[in-house]
């Protein structure tokens, strides 16, 4: 084996970049396959005999053979390279003036040194071993000079580093003062607000007796302001007595002197000067304020009743149990709110939350007119009893009236705060009721334009009004009480509790709309039959019937829940009573035996459910926008 020194021109990556080194290379010539000294391998014969094959013998011959036969000593491996570990040499000096003329751009002069190097080297006029090196001081030097550019750069990274850090650091700072202070701000003005409400609290505290005495005195002059105004009405009922004798004893007696007591009350009669004291709890009258009229039914359905009979043999009265789905309308885009059927004529009305109201000719479904103003959703709709007109209530708190030939709007009633509910006219056709979720009524004169009255006494959400007699008014509320009101007094009659929950819709029977003859209330006349009854149902299903002779407890308690019953309805011979369901049903009972008698399903919760006047049809609103027809 020889060792040759040959110098390589090839580029090295070192410490020291674009530098020329020169490197020891060891040549090792190849041996030829003839010296090699091969071992002999001794084969044995290690099979088994056929018969003794079996896995017990073949696993100890196997074993016995890995014991006799040892594994070869390795022989040393021949060493490549004899001087391995050793350090770079030093660079060689050409190389050291090929670097420097490199590092100094002297492109020219090193290619004609190059060029030179070569053409001695090629004629042999140059000895290599005469060439020195270069001493490790300047290639340390080299090296260091390197390191320090490198340092001085790294230095500059950093310092612009710290820079950026040192700015952010002071931002950082502004904003932590910034929300310190912000903090003190706020935990003065907390401060300040606990000790604004203790100082609150303690004069509510001082308060409350003064406002607990004056609440004690108004109940008090209230029932003084009842008991007078009763004495009041029964004075005014004397003289009209009175007046009426005299007008009945005036012809036959013609001339003859009168009674002094009949005269006195004549006299402050005609006198112009003295004026007649209101009735009780009544409310300011202006010019062209309407009267309430006397003895006249208050709802809708009074009307259509007219001429029928209320005996079993009458023609057009359906079965609870029989009512089969007979046609859809797809009436509107959006759920259907209230329905409300014609009082005359094959037509029924209906509201939705697309803030349209339309009129339907049945049963075939015709659109016969359409109305748009609300701002809101709708929620209910009535007919005005001249059947020319119409009434809407919804989101935006305001009662419309429209047109029906037109199509146009007629006036419109604000004065709710909140979203109204229903609205019912009385059937003179000069007042309309409406009710809303700011817990009132308003009771509206549509010949002067203006509110009437407003009734308060509900805690809720005030959810249907209804016109009974000829000037009650029935109420719902989600305070889960019904209350019997005088329109014309503006006070609550009577306040029924019974429901648990939330009442969504109260109804009466038709005989509750009919002219009364001996009115069984102080304020409101009802009629005295036995038939006439309230149908209500809450916010879970529960449907209940009260007696308007005794409205202490309920007469029938009907389960349809859990889910909640949105509305009730008597068909128009008071022997059945559909009830509206949430969770996608109709349900008739029948009032006979006061049990469900038959259900109507639909494909979404039913909000509104009506008879048509002749009790054949009903018709039920739900909330995927249909109106289905049951015959």
């Amino acid at each position: 084996m020889t060792a040759d020194l040959t110098m390589t021109t090839s580029r090295k990556q070192s410490s020291i970049p674009g530098s020329f080194h020169l490197r020891f290379t060891e040549f090792i010539p190849a041996e030829s396959d003839e010296t090699f000294q091969y071992e002999e391998v001794i084969e044995e014969d290690s099979s088994l005999p056929e018969e003794e094959e079996d896995l017990e013998a073949t696993v100890l011959a196997v074993k016995q053979r890995s014991d006799v036969i040892q594994p070869a000593a390795p022989q040393p491996a021949r060493n490549t390279n004899t001087r391995a570990g050793v350090c770079p040499p030093p660079e060689a000096l050409e190389d050291y003036l090929r670097n420097f003329l490199l590092k100094m751009g002297m492109t020219k002069t090193l290619d004609c040194f190059q060029t030179e190097w070569n053409e001695m080297l090629q004629k042999g006029l140059l000895n290599t071993e005469l060439v020195g090196v270069v001493a490790d001081v300047y290639i340390q030097n080299h090296r260091l000079d390197s390191e320090l550019t490198s340092v001085h750069r790294e230095r500059d990274e950093y310092r612009s580093m710290a820079s950026a850090t040192a700015e952010t650091l002071t931002g950082l700072q502004k904003a932590r003062d910034f929300h310190r202070i912000h903090h003190k701000r706020v935990l003065q003005e907390k401060n300040r607000l606990i000790e604004d409400m203790k100082k609150l609290k303690a004069q509510c505290g001082r308060y409350e007796p003064a406002v607990r005495q004056i609440s004690e005195r108004y109940q008090s002059v209230f029932r003084q302001k009842m008991l007078v105004s009763l004495e009041r009405d029964k004075a005014l009922a004397q003289v009209q007595r009175l007046q009426a004798t005299l007008h009945n004893m005036e012809p036959s007696e013609g001339g003859q002197s009168l009674n002094q007591d009949a005269r006195q009350a004549r006299c402050k009669t005609k006198n112009p000067s003295k004026k007649t004291p209101e009735p009780s709890g009544s409310v300011k009258h202006v010019a062209g304020d309407s009267k309430f009229p006397v003895g006249r039914g208050g709802n809708n359905s009074a009307l259509s009743m007219k001429g029928r009979t209320m005996d079993s043999d009458a023609p057009n009265k359906a079965k609870a149990d029989g009512f089969q789905l007979r046609s859809t309308i797809k009436a509107h885009s959006r759920p259907i709110s209230c329905l409300a059927h014609h009082p005359s004529k094959c037509a029924v009305a209906s509201s939705s939350d697309d803030r349209m109201w339309k009129l339907w000719g049945l049963p075939a479904g015709d659109l016969g007119a359409s109305g748009e103003g609300h701002t809101d959703w709708l929620s209910g709709v009535g007919f005005h009893p001249d059947e020319t007109k119409l009434g809407t209530t919804g989101g935006d708190g305001s009662v419309r009236i429209w047109d029906l030939g037109r199509g146009q709007l007629v006036l419109s009633l604000r004065g709710h705060s909140a979203a109204t509910w229903r609205c019912s006219f009385h059937s003179c056709g000069d007042f309309v009721a409406s009710c809303s979720m700011d817990t009132t009524i308003k009771v509206w004169d549509l010949q002067s334009e203006r509110c009437r009255s407003t009734l308060r006494g509900h805690r809720g959400s005030v959810n249907s009004v209804d016109f009974l007699g000829s000037s009650g008014l029935l109420s719902a509320s989600a305070d889960k009480t019904l209350r019997l009101w005088d329109a014309r007094t503006a006070l609550c009659c009577q306040t029924v509790r019974g429901h648990s929950s939330p009442l969504n819709a109260a109804a009466a029977s038709p005989c509750c709309s009919s002219p009364p003859s001996s009115p069984c209330s102080p304020c409101c006349s009802y009629p005295p039959s036995s038939s006439c009854s309230i149908a209500s149902c809450d916010s879970s299903g529960v449907v209940m019937l009260w007696d308007l002779r005794n409205l202490a407890a309920p007469s029938v308690v009907v389960e349809t829940g859990p889910r909640p019953s949105n509305q009730v309805a008597f068909d128009p011979w008071g022997r059945m009573l559909a009830v509206a369901g949430e969770d996608g049903s109709a349900r008739v009972v029948d009032l006979s035996t006061n049990q469900v008698a038959g259900v109507l399903h639909h494909d979404d919760a039913v909000q509104s459910v009506t008879f048509d006047p002749t009790g054949a049809y009903l018709l039920s609103g739900a909330s995927d926008g249909k109106i289905y027809v049951w015959s």
